[in-house]
């Protein structure tokens, strides 16, 4: 198999016991990341052999899992280039993403369209899990109901968390008083860069990072096409790097975090020290700082505020490009996505002045390509990769879970696609 295939796909250990179940799986994988794809096509992406291609994808034919798009027939196109793909309603999968503004519950098929969705809003004032988990039970039955899908034709749950502290949740615990269906928990910052990767504005890299900015501060290290995740599980904490030594005091205790001065709930509250204490209007944070951006038209205060947190992320995009020399950064989360497509070319200049000349000259930097759905459709990829691994055959019929106590935990190292 070539490095761009093999890339494509999480690591596949093949044995001599189980040479078919890789086979499929290998197939599988290539049709979901690169779909549609004739039989040739196939045998050149996978390096299988065309007698194994031919007799796997009769397999999965058969099995109602792979189904062929005739070509044209007055494109003059022989039948035996028909191409391949995966049938999106054989199975479906769950993706939630638990932000720090609300819950976001999409169910998604096969061919990564969201057929249902829908998002509960969050207080401002804190996070009761007991409420959270409420969301997620009552978004589970409501997508559920709204795609008429049956409850066996779902294949698991993909949970991305950015909510700070919730690492002492038991979050699988709380949500098994409501569901029997495979749970797959991780953080929103490696959903997202998941989904990025795979299929957003990350796609042909094989280093990158993958930055979620809401009321925190993280990021997905993509190096080799794989996610650096540290020996606990706990790298991409970007949001509390120090780029100010005795600074605004954080969150997490420390003083001087990237978080203190990027994070919405910080550049909020320097609007409102800068207004004397009026606040930005809004329903809720989002709206809030939609207003904020909003007001740099013609309010000074909020140039100033906004002018001083596209420098300080500038010099903390500047340490990532120093630090790990990647193609491509990405700038996502919904902070992310509103404040870079107003001072995107700021940041830039930014991190132009403070990077190392050879290292910048090779890194692009970017909004996310997959909006504000990243971190669900990125967590609904967990069931949907432990589908496809297993050859889709035993993920449907038997759950994949945690063992019993288990909290919020990451998923293994995947190696992210080369298209």
């Amino acid at each position: 198999m070539t490095a761009q295939a093999q890339a494509a796909q999480p690591s596949l250990r093949t044995t001599v016991r189980n040479p078919r179940r890789v086979s499929r799986s290998a197939l599988l994988w290539t049709l979901y990341l690169r779909a549609p794809l004739t039989r040739q096509e196939l045998v050149r992406h996978t390096e299988l052999s065309a007698t194994t291609v031919n007799a796997v994808i009769g397999e999965l034919i058969a099995e109602g899992v792979v189904t062929e798009v005739e070509p044209d027939p007055g494109a003059g196109v022989r039948r035996t280039r028909a191409r391949l793909r995966l049938v999106p309603e054989h199975r479906y999968v769950i993706g939630v993403d638990i932000a720090d503004t609300r819950v976001r519950v999409g169910l998604f098929d096969l061919a990564r369209t969201q057929r249902a969705g829908v998002s509960y809003p969050l207080p401002s004032d804190g996070y009761d899990a007991r409420i959270v988990v409420g969301h997620i039970l009552t978004g589970l039955d409501a997508v559920v109901e709204a795609a008429g899908i049956p409850q066996g034709h779902i294949v698991g749950i993909g949970i991305g968390v950015s909510v700070t502290g919730w690492d002492a949740v038991p979050l699988e615990g709380l949500l098994r008083t409501g569901t029997a269906l495979p749970l797959h928990i991780d953080s929103a910052a490696e959903a997202m860069g998941r989904a990025e990767m795979w299929f957003g504005a990350g796609r042909g890299v094989q280093h990158a990072v993958v930055a979620l900015i809401g009321s925190g501060v993280g990021a997905s290290v993509i190096t080799h096409g794989a996610s650096y995740r540290g020996a606990t599980n706990s790298a991409g904490q970007w949001g509390h790097t120090t780029v100010q030594a005795g600074g605004r005091s954080c969150r997490c205790g420390a003083r001087g975090c990237l978080e203190a001065y990027v994070g919405a709930d910080a550049v909020l509250e320097r609007f409102r020290q800068a207004r004397r204490g009026r606040i930005a209007p809004g329903a809720d944070k989002e709206s809030a700082f939609a207003a904020l951006l909003a007001a740099a038209d013609t309010s000074t205060a909020a140039q100033r505020v906004l002018e001083e947190a596209a420098v300080y992320l500038g010099a903390g995009i500047a340490n990532l490009v120093n630090l790990f020399n990647p193609q491509r950064i990405i700038l996502g989360g919904w902070a992310g996505l509103l404040f870079g497509a107003r001072m995107l070319p700021r940041i830039r200049e930014t991190v132009a002045a403070q990077a190392l000349r050879r290292p910048y000259a090779h890194t692009d930097i970017g909004l996310c390509g997959l909006g504000p759905h990243a971190v669900a459709l990125g967590a609904a990829a967990l069931p949907v990769r432990h589908f496809l691994t297993e050859g889709a055959q035993r993920a449907a019929r038997r759950p994949a879970t945690t063992p019993r106590g288990a909290r919020t935990r990451a998923a293994p190292t995947t190696r992210m696609p080369v298209p």
